[in-house]
């Protein structure tokens, strides 16, 4: 992009970050819907930790378990749920080792704006914020936009 002055200029993205949860879902169909709005280019984080227990000892895991190769395929998985091919949105991926929230505090400086979806635990919390949600509304550096996937209604 080119400005008046005839300077380039680099397009911030939106930065969407997902867990392969039905509200992170939500949370990137908002994004892509935004980004098709605004031109604005696509960042999709996966963010990964490795296991521990509640004691903080890491968790016995199998020889052959990738975590950060696990949060790649949650995340071509999530990708493939919700984009299509004729999207004409830029989109790149990332895959970042570190708890989420920080993740997305670091990349909010360089970002337009950040997307997450909120999880729901019930009536009554469901109307709080996850740890997540809450970190990144206090600390990111640009707008944050907290979305809730869709509620299922139960039968009486």
């Amino acid at each position: 992009m080119t400005s008046a002055e005839g300077t380039t200029t680099t397009r911030r993205p939106i930065v969407v970050g997902v867990d392969g949860s039905q509200s992170s879902l939500a949370a990137l169909r908002w994004a892509v819907r935004q980004a098709e709005l605004t031109g604005m280019p696509l960042e999709i984080v996966s963010a990964w930790e490795w296991p521990v227990s509640l004691l903080g000892w890491e968790t016995p895991l199998p020889d052959d378990y990738d975590p950060a190769e696990e949060a790649r395929r949650q995340l071509d998985k999530a990708v493939s749920a919700v984009l299509t091919p004729g999207d004409a949105i830029e989109v790149r991926r990332s895959v970042i080792e570190g708890h989420p929230a920080p993740v997305l505090e670091a990349l909010s400086k360089t970002a337009d704006l950040v997307v997450i979806g909120s999880h729901g635990h019930g009536e009554f919390a469901g109307m709080l914020l996850g740890s997540v949600s809450e970190h990144c509304i206090t600390h990111c550096h640009c707008p944050v936009v907290v979305t809730r996937g869709t509620r299922r209604r139960t039968q009486h």
